[in-house]
């Protein structure tokens, strides 16, 4: 077969967008494990009253969701995106070393967290901007370091949901073919996140806690809720990156970058 002088700027275009998706794609799920440990109101955000929603017999739940599922969204879309054109093996290589880099990051927060504080740091941080006395160091390790449960629960929801959205992604792509890229991006992910989102709770809060079932499902469920929404409200931001990467790699190598990511993932 005789390749083309184009073949080497092509396949350096396609690595370099290889490299950059996969670097957002461990940034967003690194900080997002990291700033996952704050729960806030959604309903506070937005200015609205608590939804007050009663599930499961007198279970009562508001919109309260961990800080980390702000950017998880962004996740699931550049998941999608190295499906699309790198197909299943390219999302397992990055899901798998960014559960690495996760695991490894949470060792080295426990083992900060461990280092006898300096005196004077202690004493310059001895107070809030309010004038309250805090101990800095203990704010310092509640805010970073997180129980076990939830690095087992989180790590191990991560990469279910991960290597199910790209099975699923595949599949909806063989039936559906290059067209209707909201379809099998939505589609993947509202499949995945389904089982994502009571995953991590299920390790982390019955398993390793001591939330009943019920709490398990109502908690899910929400977060589900949360997640369903976002898939769907984010479908522009997908059109808006094909787009991009259609005019960066010139759209028939782009088009030929997807049909070869999917006959692979296939094969």
């Amino acid at each position: 077969m005789t390749h083309s002088f184009t073949d080497k700027p092509q396949k350096r275009a396609s690595t370099n967008l290889y490299i950059f998706l996969s670097a957002i794609f461990l940034t967003n799920a690194l900080v997002a494990e990291i700033i996952g440990v704050k729960i806030f109101s959604g309903e506070t955000l937005l200015g609205v009253p608590p939804a007050q929603i009663h599930l499961l017999d007198d279970f009562v739940l508001d919109f309260n969701l961990t800080a980390g599922a702000v950017i998880w969204p962004f996740v699931f879309i550049t998941s999608d995106i190295i499906n699309e054109y790198f197909g299943k093996a390219g999302v397992r290589r990055i899901s798998f070393l960014t559960a690495g880099f996760i695991a490894y990051s949470f060792l080295i927060i426990y083992a900060v967290t461990t280092l006898p504080p300096a005196q004077f740091w202690l004493e310059v941080n001895a107070k809030d901007p309010a004038g309250n006395p805090i101990n800095i160091d203990n704010a310092f390790g509640m805010i970073f370091r997180q129980g076990l449960g939830i690095i087992i629960g989180s790590l191990t929801a991560f990469l279910i949901g991960q290597l199910l959205d790209a099975s699923v992604f595949q599949y909806l792509r063989k039936i559906t073919g290059s067209r209707k890229v909201w379809l099998r991006a939505t589609g993947s992910t509202l499949v995945s996140q389904l089982i994502d989102s009571f995953v991590v709770l299920f390790i982390a809060f019955w398993v390793f806690g001591n939330w009943s079932m019920k709490q398990v499902l109502a908690v899910g469920l929400i977060n589900y809720i949360y997640k369903f929404t976002t898939a769907i409200l984010l479908t522009p931001v997908l059109y808006l990156a094909h787009s991009a990467i259609d005019r960066y790699l010139g759209k028939e190598h782009a088009d030929e970058l997807a049909n070869e990511a999917s006959m692979s993932s296939f094969m």
